[in-house]
C-alpha cells in the first residue's frame, strides 16, 4: 500500500525530519552503537521517531549513498559491514592521498589557504580536548580536507574526501583504542604538517604526511584483526525473506 502524506504538513518539516533521522542514525552507526551487518527496522525508526516510514526511507537513502547502510535485494537494510579484505587496497589509497595533498598543499597554498588550515586545526584541537569522538571524526576530515583543496587538483581532493568518508567508522575504531582521549602528539603531528607546507618544504611535508598516515593504518589494522566482530560479511548477517 502507498503512503500518503499529509499536504498541511510544510515541505521544510518534513524534510526536518529525514534529516534528523539521517543525523541520529549517521551519529550511531559511526559511534559503533550499531554494528556492522545488524539490520535496521523501518517499522520501528518509525516508531521511534514519531514519524511515517517516507522520511525514514529518504534518511536511508542518503545513508545508503554514504555507503554506511546496505540495502539488500528482499529489501531488507542493513548497516554495512567493515570488510576486512577491502582494507589493505583502501589503507594503501588512503597514505597516498596523504602524502600527495600535503605534498601539492606546500607547493601550491595561498596565503588565505593556511588560515582554512589553521581554523580547521584549532576545531580538531578543541574536539581533541572535549574527547568527542564524533567530533574528532569531522574536524579531522575537515582539516585534511582543506590541506588537499589548497593543492589546487580537484580530482585529488574529490578522492580524499571520499576516502575520509569511507573511514570514518575506522577512525572511530581508531579513537576509541585511546579511550577518545587522543595524546597531544596527534595534534602536534596537524601542527608539523601546518609548518611544513607553510615553508613550501615539499619533501618533508610528503614526509611527515606519510608518517601520520602511516601510523593511523598501522593502528586500525591490528585493531581489525582483534575485534572480527566488526567485519561481518553480508551473506552471514542477511536477513531472511
Amino acid at each position: 500500500m502507498s503512503e500518503t502524506v499529509d499536504p498541511s504538513i510544510p515541505e521544510r518539516r518534513r524534510g526536518s525530519g529525514a534529516r534528523l533521522v539521517y543525523e541520529q542514525l549517521r551519529d550511531e552507526i559511526l559511534d559503533l552503537h550499531l554494528s556492522p551487518g545488524s539490520p535496521i527496522d523501518e517499522v520501528a525508526l518509525a516508531e521511534r521517531f514519531g514519524l511515517s516510514r517516507t522520511p525514514i526511507r529518504e534518511a536511508l537513502v542518503r545513508l545508503q549513498g554514504e555507503g554506511l547502510v546496505t540495502a539488500l535485494p528482499n529489501r531488507s537494510t542493513l548497516v554495512a559491514s567493515l570488510d576486512a579484505a577491502a582494507l589493505p587496497p583502501f589503507f594503501d589509497a588512503l597514505v597516498l592521498m596523504y602524502r600527495v595533498t600535503t605534498r601539492l598543499a606546500a607547493e601550491h597554498h595561498r596565503a588565505d589557504d593556511l588560515d582554512a588550515i589553521r581554523a580547521r586545526q584549532v576545531a580538531f584541537a578543541g574536539a581533541v580536548a572535549a574527547q568527542d569522538a564524533l567530533a574528532m571524526i569531522a574536524t579531522n576530515a575537515a582539516f585534511h580536507s582543506a590541506i588537499a583543496d589548497s593543492g589546487r587538483n580537484p580530482y585529488f581532493a574529490s578522492l580524499f574526501d571520499r576516502l575520509l568518508n569511507d573511514g570514518r567508522r575506522l577512525l572511530r575504531l581508531y579513537y576509541d583504542s585511546y579511550q577518545d582521549r587522543l595524546p597531544p602528539r596527534f595534534v602536534e603531528e596537524h601542527e608539523d604538517l601546518i609548518a611544513a607546507i607553510a615553508a613550501r618544504d615539499v619533501d618533508e611535508a610528503d614526509r611527515l604526511a606519510g608518517i601520520h598516515a602511516e601510523q593511523i593504518v598501522e593502528q586500525i589494522d591490528r585493531l581489525m584483526k582483534r575485534r572480527s566482530d566488526l567485519a561481518i560479511p553480508l551473506a552471514r548477517a542477511s536477513v531472511d525473506k
